[in-house]
């Protein structure tokens, strides 16, 4: 898949498999949202309009209010590629949350997936 379908397709399609993901695990809702706010700087309330709305994925990640710095710790594989070494900016932002809510599902304390802030 190209890197503009990936950004084309509707966030709100991508968030419920997001979701999706983390709960077949068991994890919750909350903690989905809480890991995408720290990525992004989105507040709960910013995520569920964007869910509901039109927004792109790669608009979600474009207009993002504040990328966190730490981002750049996360480090590992997704689909078979390192997330480090991806080279495309935007779409390494969109690796690191797939990453995040990898570890996320893979029952990582919040603390580690956060990177120590939780």
């Amino acid at each position: 898949m190209n890197n503009e379908k990936v950004y084309g397709m509707r966030f709100g399609k991508v968030y419920p498999l997001l979701v999706s993901k983390a709960e077949k695990k068991g994890r919750t809702l909350d903690e989905v949202t809480q890991v995408i706010t720290w990525l992004t700087g989105y507040t709960t309330e910013e995520i569920e309009k964007a869910a509901a709305g039109s927004v792109t994925y790669g608009d979600f990640f474009r207009n993002a209010p504040q990328l966190n710095p730490n981002r750049k710790m996360i480090t590992g594989v997704v689909c078979g590629v390192r997330v480090e070494a991806v080279e495309e900016p935007l779409m390494r932002e969109i690796r690191y949350l797939d990453k995040l809510i990898d570890e996320l599902a893979k029952g990582k304390a919040m603390e580690k997936i956060l990177r120590g802030q939780e």
